[in-house]
């Protein structure tokens, strides 16, 4: 088999790079990847709980050098403020911004039973305020603070993490069971994940001229334990058969937050499995 070696482009050694929801499943793959790969990365996360047991794993495997914790809540202005203080502290710079925190209803073992499934006419209102308080408006906040830098900078990259219910209604028949119980994507992680998209084009042609590129990943269904019906179920729906393994959107995060998509702003990267084809 031919061997080809990784264009230069590809590169992102060196990158300074913020990850929010850091130690979530996503978070946690995409952060390590990044620091295997040369960059320094801030793993920020409102979630005390994980922290010191990720920051003896990180600690074993990479020098303190290329990596800050911080306790993070990006729907307050005075933890964002102080996070972006500590990394200029530290690194001088915020080269890429990953907009990855956020409120998820998840149907994995782990995450099932928290999750409020009620129909939409009888949805908690209050449900509603908080998920948007965090997945719209903290979204905003943080990524405020982190242009603020990028605009003396005159250079950064924004990549935000939409969802395939950013861009399509959920599939409700995911979430049978066939048990006597239906449940349901709730209203609210779809009505605070749906600005995603158009705030990644807000941002891309607003800071276009400064040096500031903004793209989207879109990606859907991640393996995490889940239980033999909800496998059933999304097999049946996805095309490719399958939900997506973590280690899969390791590439996509990289080729955003690398000099390889350059001429890419404004742009939605669906990783999917085809979800959103049919």
């Amino acid at each position: 088999m031919k061997t080809y070696n990784t264009h230069a482009s590809l590169s992102i050694s060196g990158k300074v790079i913020l990850v929010t929801g850091a130690y979530g499943l996503i978070g946690q793959t995409i952060a390590s990847a990044f620091l295997e790969q040369g960059a320094f990365v801030i793993l920020a996360d409102i979630d005390k709980s994980k922290q010191n047991m990720l920051e003896s794993e990180i600690s074993k495997k990479f020098p303190a050098s290329h990596f800050l914790f911080q306790t993070l809540d990006i729907a307050d202005k005075e933890s964002c403020q102080q996070t972006m203080i500590a990394i200029i502290q530290k690194f001088g710079r915020l080269d890429v911004l990953i907009n990855n925190a956020g409120l998820d209803a998840k149907f994995d073992q782990e995450s099932s039973g928290k999750v409020n499934h009620s129909r939409f006419e009888n949805y908690p209102i209050d449900l509603l305020r908080k998920a948007v308080e965090i997945n719209l408006t903290g979204t905003i906040l943080i990524t405020q603070y982190a242009c603020k830098q990028m605009i003396k900078q005159q250079s950064g990259n924004i990549i935000n993490v939409a969802s395939t219910y950013s861009i399509v209604s959920p599939n409700q028949n995911l979430y049978d069971f066939r048990d006597g119980n239906q449940n349901f994507k709730p209203v609210d992680y779809v009505a605070s994940k749906s600005f995603v998209p158009n705030f990644t084009r807000y941002l891309a042609t607003f800071y276009a001229r400064e040096g500031i590129r903004c793209n989207a990943i879109v990606p859907h269904g991640i393996y995490n334990n889940h239980e033999e019906p909800f496998l059933q179920n999304f097999a049946r729906l996805s095309p490719l058969g399958r939900m997506c393994d973590r280690e899969e959107l390791i590439g996509p995060f990289t080729f955003l937050a690398s000099d390889a998509s350059g001429y890419m702003t404004g742009s939605l990267l669906t990783v999917d499995g085809g979800w959103t084809a049919w």
